[in-house]
């Protein structure tokens, strides 16, 4: 198939040679013939005189990002076999890296990150979610649902869409539908790591569960045996429900949402773990936090994973200190050998700004933190070295001295 062409600048053609997967309009030579490609429409990126081939992709000229690549193979077609390719290969490598008999759930499609920018497929046991974030894979959807048929064998492909990004791409709709299958049920059993969680895909956050922690919610457990354990912005508790099985005496769990409270409540329940020795808190975890302090508690271990303070680079200093007030606060509540477990998803927060902030409330809170573990994304949530936008997740223990 013949798609339409584009040119780049001679000064940006370098970018691409680098692997990175976004054009940005100002690198593009928008001659007169390309005032017929729609947007949404798939395109070849040719060097600045026309003569060579550079990549594959979709164009938006609404976004800054008008281009994102699919492929630097001029024979690869953007069709359904070109997305079955792609499923197959990234399940090959989930399947190689995560032990499927323990765990079901994961992510199989990072977007940019695994080649298909603009589309997110999490695997919950059978059922399939996608979050579509572009003007480009909004157009390709038909395309993308056959080949995950044809692939995966699931029992339902549900999408859920509802998301800000779209509108920045001159979308208007933020579609929540069945795509495939069965109706989606209330909520699903998946199983991680051995150990069983419910998510509800419709009214949770992201797609249901936030499978990007799964081997840091395991890593924790060494440092929670015997101990009382703090879990402010909890969710559905998975932090908590790792401890209580690796044997700490007591959880205390805050988050906002009180149906992802009860949803907390029962993931205690179905690993068979009592509920006497675990409390859950409809609260924000600010005012908890400051309560606790006036109330002189102290805790053994305090996990702060909150949602995304910095959605962009406006509110970056408004997050930023966001996460120093947290951070100061729990460090007051946690005796000298305690443990602080920080965590930020805000991918425009690197890890130099999050240690400068773990710096500054060590020194406010009057101690020193020498840091136990750094982890990152798991391996079904990969960053690449040419796409560092790609790198958001920054998880931290640390000892307090």
């Amino acid at each position: 198939m013949q798609y339409q062409k584009l040119l780049i600048r001679a000064e940006k053609e370098h970018i691409v040679g680098f692997g990175h997967p976004w054009i940005f309009s100002q690198g593009l030579r928008l001659e007169p013939a390309a005032s017929k490609i729609k947007n949404g429409d798939i395109v070849d990126v040719f060097s600045s005189d026309g003569k060579r081939f550079l990549a594959r992709g979709y164009y938006n000229g609404n976004s800054q990002i008008a281009v994102r690549i699919f492929t630097r193979d001029p024979n690869e077609e953007i069709d359904e076999e070109f997305f079955a390719k792609r499923f197959q290969d990234l399940m090959a490598i989930r399947e190689r890296f995560i032990d499927m008999k323990k765990t079901n759930a994961f992510r199989v499609v990072f977007g940019e990150s695994d080649g298909i920018p603009g589309l997110i497929i999490d695997k919950y046991d059978r059922i399939f979610v996608i979050q579509i974030h572009t003007l480009g894979m909004d157009c390709l959807r038909d395309k993308v649902v056959t080949a995950m048929k044809r692939v995966f064998n699931p029992e339902t492909i549900f999408e859920k869409s509802d998301i800000g990004v779209r509108t920045q791409e001159g979308l208007q709709d933020k579609p929540v539908q069945l795509l495939y299958g069965k109706n989606l049920p209330d909520e699903i059993e998946i199983l991680e790591n051995g150990i069983k969680f419910l998510v509800n895909v419709k009214d949770g956050q992201k797609t249901g569960f936030f499978l990007d922690q799964r081997e840091n919610r395991k890593a924790l457990q060494k440092y929670v045996v015997g101990k009382r354990v703090l879990n402010c912005f909890c969710y559905t508790a998975g932090f908590s429900v790792y401890s209580a099985l690796a044997g700490a005496k007591e959880t205390i769990n805050i988050d906002v949402s009180g149906p992802a409270l009860e949803t907390a409540k029962r993931n205690f329940t179905i690993n068979n773990l009592p509920l006497k020795n675990h409390t859950f808190l409809d609260k924000d975890a600010f005012d908890s936090i400051s309560d606790f302090e006036k109330d002189k508690e102290k805790f053994d271990v305090i996990i702060l994973d909150p949602p995304a303070f910095v959605k962009n680079q406006k509110s970056l200093k408004q997050g930023l200190s966001g996460y120093l007030f947290i951070n100061q606060h729990a460090l007051n509540l946690l005796p000298v050998g305690g443990i602080l477990v920080s965590s930020s998803c805000s991918a425009h927060v690197t890890d130099e700004m999050f240690q400068r902030m773990l710096s500054q409330a060590a020194s406010r809170s009057n101690c020193v933190l020498k840091t136990l573990e750094i982890k990152h994304q798991p391996i079904d949530h990969p960053f690449n070295p040419h796409f560092p936008e790609g790198k958001y997740l920054k998880f931290y223990i640390m000892l307090k001295t």
